[in-house]
């Protein structure tokens, strides 16, 4: 039998232990990976967590000059290094790659102009995928995909 202050020893261990397991259990919803693209300013997509294997489409059309569209990549609350934005066409060809220096802040918005995106499409009707990479994210993460059509405005 144990003696009185090895049981209240292990009583307490015990009691600790299943203490850190119930406040561990929970997240706090910080750190996790995810990115929001934005139109001059404007938030357009945002994925974090499960929906970021969903791919939405955005629609810009014949946009102006000066209309620029911004992405904020979140890497589980680190700053990342080499970052790119990417742009392919249908058959997955590399078309146009932007890189972006090294912050220390970790999650920068990262801009390109949607006039020389638009300069990318082919045909009327062709398509084009934005992708975002790292060091962290060596093989790419398609964002979206950008359906380009002429003669109208930029639409959100």
């Amino acid at each position: 039998m144990l003696p009185i202050f090895a049981k209240m020893k292990v009583i307490n261990l015990l009691a600790a232990f299943t203490i850190s397991t119930i406040l561990f259990s929970f997240s706090s919803g910080k750190g996790g990976e995810g990115f929001e693209l934005f139109l001059n300013n404007k938030l357009v997509i945002q994925q974090f967590g499960k929906d970021m294997n969903k791919i939405k489409s955005l629609s810009l059309d014949a946009a102006s000059e000066n209309d620029v569209l911004s992405v904020r990549y979140y890497h589980c609350g680190r700053a990342s290094k080499s970052k790119t934005i990417t742009v392919r066409d249908d058959q997955n060809r590399l078309l146009k790659q932007w890189k972006f220096a090294d912050v220390s802040d970790a999650s920068p918005v990262i801009s390109c102009k949607v006039k020389d995106i638009l300069s990318l499409k082919k045909s009327k009707t062709s398509s084009l995928k934005l992708y975002y990479s790292s060091s962290e994210l060596p093989e790419g993460r398609l964002l979206t995909s950008i359906v380009a059509k002429e003669n109208t405005t930029a639409k959100l």
